[in-house]
Protein backbone atom coordinates (compact mmCIF):
# COMPACT_ATOMS: atom_id res chain seq x y z
CA UNK A 1 0.00 0.00 0.00
CA UNK A 2 1.03 3.25 -0.43
CA UNK A 3 0.88 6.88 1.18
CA UNK A 4 -1.80 7.80 -1.06
CA UNK A 5 -4.18 4.83 -0.19
CA UNK A 6 -3.57 4.68 3.46
CA UNK A 7 -3.21 8.69 4.42
CA UNK A 8 -7.30 9.13 3.44
CA UNK A 9 -8.33 5.99 5.08
CA UNK A 10 -6.54 6.89 8.38
CA UNK A 11 -8.05 10.29 8.42
CA UNK A 12 -11.35 8.72 8.85
CA UNK A 13 -10.14 7.37 11.99
CA UNK A 14 -12.04 8.73 15.00
CA UNK A 15 -9.41 11.42 16.62
CA UNK A 16 -8.25 8.83 19.65
CA UNK A 17 -7.51 6.15 17.21
CA UNK A 18 -5.80 8.60 14.69
CA UNK A 19 -3.84 9.37 18.00
CA UNK A 20 -2.26 5.81 18.63
CA UNK A 21 -1.86 5.17 15.19
CA UNK A 22 0.31 8.38 14.74
CA UNK A 23 2.11 7.51 18.05
CA UNK A 24 2.66 3.77 16.74
CA UNK A 25 4.03 4.96 13.61
CA UNK A 26 6.51 7.97 15.55
CA UNK A 27 7.57 5.61 17.37
CA UNK A 28 8.52 2.90 14.81
CA UNK A 29 10.55 5.35 13.32
CA UNK A 30 14.97 5.79 14.54
CA UNK A 31 15.42 9.00 16.18
CA UNK A 32 16.86 11.44 13.46
CA UNK A 33 18.85 13.03 16.20
CA UNK A 34 20.41 9.83 17.35
CA UNK A 35 23.55 9.97 15.99
CA UNK A 36 24.78 13.66 16.97
CA UNK A 37 23.00 12.78 20.61
CA UNK A 38 26.42 11.52 21.96
CA UNK A 39 28.31 14.53 21.21
CA UNK A 40 29.87 17.01 23.27
CA UNK A 41 29.55 20.96 22.44
CA UNK A 42 32.82 21.24 20.73
CA UNK A 43 32.18 18.25 18.79
CA UNK A 44 28.25 19.41 17.65
CA UNK A 45 29.94 22.83 16.73
CA UNK A 46 32.85 20.79 14.63
CA UNK A 47 30.08 18.41 12.48
CA UNK A 48 28.01 21.77 11.99
CA UNK A 49 31.08 24.07 10.84
CA UNK A 50 32.06 20.97 8.39
CA UNK A 51 28.50 20.65 7.02
CA UNK A 52 28.50 24.62 6.49
CA UNK A 53 31.81 24.23 4.73
CA UNK A 54 30.12 21.22 2.88
CA UNK A 55 27.43 23.44 1.57
CA UNK A 56 29.60 26.61 0.59
CA UNK A 57 31.97 24.34 -1.27
CA UNK A 58 29.23 23.03 -3.33
CA UNK A 59 29.56 19.38 -1.82
CA UNK A 60 26.51 18.87 -0.70
CA UNK A 61 22.55 21.06 -2.08
CA UNK A 62 20.78 21.43 0.88
CA UNK A 63 17.03 21.22 0.41
CA UNK A 64 13.60 22.84 1.82
CA UNK A 65 12.36 21.20 4.41
CA UNK A 66 9.12 21.15 2.35
CA UNK A 67 11.20 18.93 -0.26
CA UNK A 68 12.73 16.58 2.77
CA UNK A 69 8.97 16.07 3.61
CA UNK A 70 8.08 15.93 -0.37
CA UNK A 71 11.07 12.99 -1.15
CA UNK A 72 10.10 10.92 2.19
CA UNK A 73 6.67 10.20 1.21
CA UNK A 74 7.90 8.50 -2.11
Amino acid sequence: MSFDQIAPEALKLPPEQRALLASSLWESLEDPYDLTAGLDDHEAIALAVERDREIAAGIVTPISHEELMKRLRR
